[in-house]
């Protein structure tokens, strides 16, 4: 009966601990694909630029204010500070080379079960980059 007990209250821990694990891994996800669209409508939202050094063709320009900018734009439209604790923008977001949108999101998650243990959640930071290039 003792060993019956144990057993039990070792599965019951293990179980506690794969579904706080996993609830994490998919609020990370959840955040990753909103770092992703958000980084592609920063990309998407390019100004037109003089030519480059030896070429002809116009370029795409990006600003890191204007990735800033369509990032938390994009974030309002879908509703996304509803959605995930503590959702903030990354000091990480911009454009480093003025042809690409680096977005950085925090937010914390909850696991279930444990989350007694864990009364502030766990952090989780997601990065995504999207380049604008235009073509004919």
């Amino acid at each position: 009966m003792v060993l019956i007990i144990g057993f039990t209250l070792i599965a019951l821990l293990l179980a506690s601990v794969v579904a706080a694990a996993s609830a994490v891994y998919i609020e990370h996800k959840k955040l990753l694909s909103l770092a992703d669209g958000a980084s592609v409508a920063a990309a998407d939202s390019y100004t037109l630029g003089g030519t480059t050094e030896g070429s002809s063709r116009p370029a795409a320009v990006l600003t890191s204010e204007r990735v800033r900018n369509v990032t938390a734009s994009y974030l309002s439209r879908n509703n996304a500070f509803a959605r995930f604790d503590r959702l903030a923008v990354g000091s990480g977001t911009g454009s480093p080379d003025a042809s690409s949108a680096d977005v950085t999101l925090t937010a914390v998650a909850h696991p279930p079960i444990v989350s007694f243990l864990l009364p502030e959640g766990i952090p989780i930071e997601a990065r995504s980059t999207a380049r604008s290039r235009l073509t004919r």
